[in-house]
Protein backbone atom coordinates (compact mmCIF):
# COMPACT_ATOMS: atom_id res chain seq x y z
CA UNK A 1 0.00 0.00 0.00
CA UNK A 2 1.30 3.42 -0.94
CA UNK A 3 1.48 6.29 1.51
CA UNK A 4 -0.69 8.55 -0.67
CA UNK A 5 -3.71 6.32 0.01
CA UNK A 6 -3.15 6.82 3.75
CA UNK A 7 -2.89 10.60 3.35
CA UNK A 8 -6.05 10.62 1.22
CA UNK A 9 -7.91 8.53 3.78
CA UNK A 10 -6.77 10.83 6.58
CA UNK A 11 -7.49 14.07 4.71
CA UNK A 12 -10.95 13.10 3.51
CA UNK A 13 -11.71 11.29 6.75
CA UNK A 14 -10.76 14.36 8.77
CA UNK A 15 -14.39 15.43 8.33
CA UNK A 16 -15.25 12.44 10.48
CA UNK A 17 -12.44 13.39 12.87
CA UNK A 18 -13.94 16.87 13.19
CA UNK A 19 -17.19 15.39 14.40
CA UNK A 20 -15.69 12.77 16.72
CA UNK A 21 -12.59 14.52 18.09
CA UNK A 22 -13.45 18.16 17.31
CA UNK A 23 -15.06 18.76 20.73
CA UNK A 24 -11.91 17.45 22.40
CA UNK A 25 -9.71 19.73 20.29
CA UNK A 26 -11.93 22.68 21.23
CA UNK A 27 -11.67 21.79 24.91
CA UNK A 28 -7.86 21.76 24.99
CA UNK A 29 -6.33 23.86 27.78
CA UNK A 30 -4.60 26.99 26.53
CA UNK A 31 -1.24 25.84 27.85
CA UNK A 32 0.01 29.34 28.60
CA UNK A 33 -0.77 33.02 28.40
CA UNK A 34 0.68 33.97 25.02
CA UNK A 35 -0.07 33.07 21.41
CA UNK A 36 3.20 31.22 20.82
CA UNK A 37 2.54 28.85 23.71
CA UNK A 38 -1.05 28.41 22.55
CA UNK A 39 0.08 27.37 19.05
CA UNK A 40 2.85 25.15 20.44
CA UNK A 41 0.32 23.34 22.59
CA UNK A 42 -1.94 22.64 19.59
CA UNK A 43 1.03 21.36 17.62
CA UNK A 44 2.04 19.10 20.50
CA UNK A 45 -1.50 17.74 20.73
CA UNK A 46 -1.47 16.76 17.05
CA UNK A 47 2.07 15.44 17.31
CA UNK A 48 0.89 13.18 20.11
CA UNK A 49 -1.87 11.79 17.89
CA UNK A 50 0.56 11.05 15.08
CA UNK A 51 3.01 9.38 17.47
CA UNK A 52 0.24 7.01 18.53
CA UNK A 53 -0.61 6.29 14.89
CA UNK A 54 3.07 5.57 14.19
CA UNK A 55 3.21 3.08 17.06
CA UNK A 56 0.07 1.43 15.70
CA UNK A 57 1.78 1.25 12.31
CA UNK A 58 4.74 -0.54 13.88
CA UNK A 59 2.43 -2.99 15.64
CA UNK A 60 0.25 -3.81 12.65
CA UNK A 61 3.16 -3.73 10.21
CA UNK A 62 4.90 -6.29 12.42
CA UNK A 63 1.74 -8.40 12.41
CA UNK A 64 1.62 -8.18 8.63
CA UNK A 65 5.28 -9.17 8.43
CA UNK A 66 4.45 -12.32 10.36
CA UNK A 67 1.68 -13.09 7.88
CA UNK A 68 4.11 -12.49 5.02
CA UNK A 69 6.65 -14.92 6.48
CA UNK A 70 3.87 -17.49 6.73
CA UNK A 71 2.96 -16.95 3.07
CA UNK A 72 -0.40 -15.44 3.99
CA UNK A 73 0.15 -11.80 3.01
CA UNK A 74 -1.96 -11.88 -0.15
CA UNK A 75 -4.83 -13.63 1.62
CA UNK A 76 -4.74 -11.17 4.48
CA UNK A 77 -4.84 -8.31 1.98
CA UNK A 78 -7.78 -9.89 0.14
CA UNK A 79 -9.75 -10.51 3.33
CA UNK A 80 -9.12 -7.04 4.76
CA UNK A 81 -10.03 -5.35 1.48
CA UNK A 82 -13.19 -7.42 1.11
CA UNK A 83 -14.15 -6.71 4.73
CA UNK A 84 -13.82 -2.95 4.17
CA UNK A 85 -15.92 -3.06 0.99
CA UNK A 86 -18.58 -5.30 2.53
CA UNK A 87 -18.71 -3.15 5.65
CA UNK A 88 -19.03 -0.04 3.50
CA UNK A 89 -22.03 -1.50 1.67
CA UNK A 90 -23.64 -3.16 4.70
CA UNK A 91 -23.22 -0.33 7.19
CA UNK A 92 -20.84 2.64 7.01
CA UNK A 93 -20.89 2.78 10.82
CA UNK A 94 -20.19 -0.89 11.40
CA UNK A 95 -16.56 -0.24 12.34
CA UNK A 96 -17.62 1.99 15.23
CA UNK A 97 -19.67 -0.70 17.00
CA UNK A 98 -16.79 -2.74 18.42
CA UNK A 99 -17.37 -3.22 22.18
CA UNK A 100 -14.44 -1.59 23.95
CA UNK A 101 -16.39 0.15 26.69
CA UNK A 102 -13.93 -0.54 29.51
CA UNK A 103 -10.93 0.77 27.59
CA UNK A 104 -12.90 3.82 26.44
CA UNK A 105 -13.94 4.62 30.00
CA UNK A 106 -10.29 4.49 31.09
CA UNK A 107 -9.29 6.76 28.21
CA UNK A 108 -12.04 9.24 29.06
CA UNK A 109 -10.97 9.38 32.70
CA UNK A 110 -7.34 9.91 31.73
CA UNK A 111 -8.28 12.60 29.21
CA UNK A 112 -10.42 14.39 31.80
CA UNK A 113 -7.43 14.49 34.16
CA UNK A 114 -5.08 15.86 31.50
CA UNK A 115 -7.61 18.46 30.34
CA UNK A 116 -7.41 20.07 33.77
CA UNK A 117 -3.69 20.73 33.36
CA UNK A 118 -2.17 23.64 31.48
CA UNK A 119 1.37 22.35 30.97
CA UNK A 120 2.50 21.60 27.42
CA UNK A 121 3.35 17.94 28.20
CA UNK A 122 -0.30 17.45 29.14
CA UNK A 123 -1.34 18.55 25.64
CA UNK A 124 1.03 16.01 24.14
CA UNK A 125 -0.45 13.35 26.43
CA UNK A 126 -3.97 14.29 25.36
CA UNK A 127 -2.94 13.78 21.75
CA UNK A 128 -1.41 10.38 22.52
CA UNK A 129 -4.61 9.21 24.24
CA UNK A 130 -6.77 10.77 21.52
CA UNK A 131 -5.05 8.51 19.01
CA UNK A 132 -6.23 5.48 21.01
CA UNK A 133 -9.92 6.40 20.94
CA UNK A 134 -12.04 3.97 18.89
CA UNK A 135 -12.34 5.18 15.29
CA UNK A 136 -13.47 3.28 12.23
CA UNK A 137 -11.12 5.22 9.96
CA UNK A 138 -8.13 4.37 12.15
CA UNK A 139 -9.13 0.70 11.98
CA UNK A 140 -9.15 0.90 8.17
CA UNK A 141 -5.70 2.55 8.17
CA UNK A 142 -4.38 -0.16 10.54
CA UNK A 143 -5.74 -2.83 8.19
CA UNK A 144 -3.83 -1.25 5.32
CA UNK A 145 -0.70 -1.01 7.50
CA UNK A 146 -1.01 -4.74 8.16
CA UNK A 147 -1.17 -5.36 4.42
CA UNK A 148 2.20 -3.63 3.92
CA UNK A 149 3.83 -6.65 5.55
CA UNK A 150 6.65 -4.51 6.91
CA UNK A 151 7.20 -2.64 10.18
CA UNK A 152 8.75 0.51 8.68
CA UNK A 153 6.21 0.66 5.87
CA UNK A 154 3.45 0.24 8.42
CA UNK A 155 4.85 3.17 10.42
CA UNK A 156 5.14 5.28 7.27
CA UNK A 157 1.58 4.45 6.28
CA UNK A 158 0.12 5.46 9.65
CA UNK A 159 2.20 8.65 9.81
CA UNK A 160 0.87 9.60 6.37
CA UNK A 161 -2.65 8.93 7.65
CA UNK A 162 -2.03 11.18 10.65
CA UNK A 163 -0.62 13.94 8.45
CA UNK A 164 -3.74 13.73 6.33
CA UNK A 165 -5.88 14.50 9.38
CA UNK A 166 -3.58 17.32 10.48
CA UNK A 167 -4.98 20.29 8.48
CA UNK A 168 -8.54 19.85 9.75
CA UNK A 169 -7.65 18.99 13.35
CA UNK A 170 -5.07 21.77 13.63
CA UNK A 171 -7.52 24.27 12.16
CA UNK A 172 -10.15 23.28 14.72
CA UNK A 173 -7.67 23.49 17.59
CA UNK A 174 -6.40 26.92 16.48
CA UNK A 175 -9.57 28.59 15.21
CA UNK A 176 -11.98 27.14 17.74
CA UNK A 177 -15.60 28.14 17.31
CA UNK A 178 -14.68 30.58 14.53
CA UNK A 179 -13.94 27.76 12.11
CA UNK A 180 -16.45 27.43 9.31
CA UNK A 181 -17.48 23.79 8.82
CA UNK A 182 -18.53 24.01 5.15
CA UNK A 183 -15.39 22.12 4.10
CA UNK A 184 -16.12 19.47 6.69
CA UNK A 185 -19.52 18.68 5.20
CA UNK A 186 -18.10 18.58 1.69
CA UNK A 187 -15.40 16.13 2.77
CA UNK A 188 -17.95 14.04 4.66
CA UNK A 189 -19.48 13.00 1.33
CA UNK A 190 -16.10 11.75 0.11
CA UNK A 191 -15.41 9.43 3.06
CA UNK A 192 -17.16 6.40 1.48
CA UNK A 193 -15.16 7.04 -1.70
CA UNK A 194 -11.84 7.03 0.15
CA UNK A 195 -12.82 3.85 2.02
CA UNK A 196 -13.78 2.19 -1.27
CA UNK A 197 -10.41 3.17 -2.78
CA UNK A 198 -8.47 1.67 0.12
CA UNK A 199 -10.60 -1.49 0.10
CA UNK A 200 -10.25 -1.92 -3.66
CA UNK A 201 -6.48 -1.39 -3.52
CA UNK A 202 -6.18 -4.01 -0.78
CA UNK A 203 -8.10 -6.50 -2.92
CA UNK A 204 -5.97 -5.65 -5.96
CA UNK A 205 -2.83 -6.12 -3.88
CA UNK A 206 -4.06 -9.49 -2.68
CA UNK A 207 -4.75 -10.64 -6.22
CA UNK A 208 -1.02 -10.20 -6.97
CA UNK A 209 -1.56 -9.41 -10.67
CA UNK A 210 2.06 -8.30 -11.09
CA UNK A 211 1.02 -4.70 -11.75
CA UNK A 212 3.73 -2.38 -10.40
CA UNK A 213 2.66 -0.40 -7.31
CA UNK A 214 -1.03 -1.36 -7.62
CA UNK A 215 -0.84 -5.15 -7.49
CA UNK A 216 2.77 -6.35 -7.09
CA UNK A 217 3.63 -10.02 -7.10
CA UNK A 218 3.48 -11.26 -3.52
CA UNK A 219 5.26 -14.34 -2.14
CA UNK A 220 3.09 -17.43 -1.93
CA UNK A 221 5.52 -19.67 -0.04
CA UNK A 222 6.15 -19.47 3.71
CA UNK A 223 9.42 -17.75 4.54
CA UNK A 224 9.63 -15.96 1.21
CA UNK A 225 9.68 -12.19 1.08
CA UNK A 226 9.30 -9.59 -1.61
CA UNK A 227 9.70 -5.87 -1.89
CA UNK A 228 6.65 -3.84 -0.90
CA UNK A 229 5.69 -1.10 -3.33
Amino acid sequence: MQAWTAFLLGFVGSAHCAGMCGPLALALPKGGGNRATFVAGRLLYNFGRIVTYALMGALFGSLGHGFALAGLQRWVSLLLGAAILIGLVASPRLANTIPVARAVNWLKASLATLLQRRALPALFGIGVLNGLLPCGLVYVACAAATATGDVLLGVRYMIAFGLGTLPMMLAIALAGQKLQFALRFKLQRLIPVSLAIVGALLVLRGLALDIPYLSPKLPAQPGATSSCH
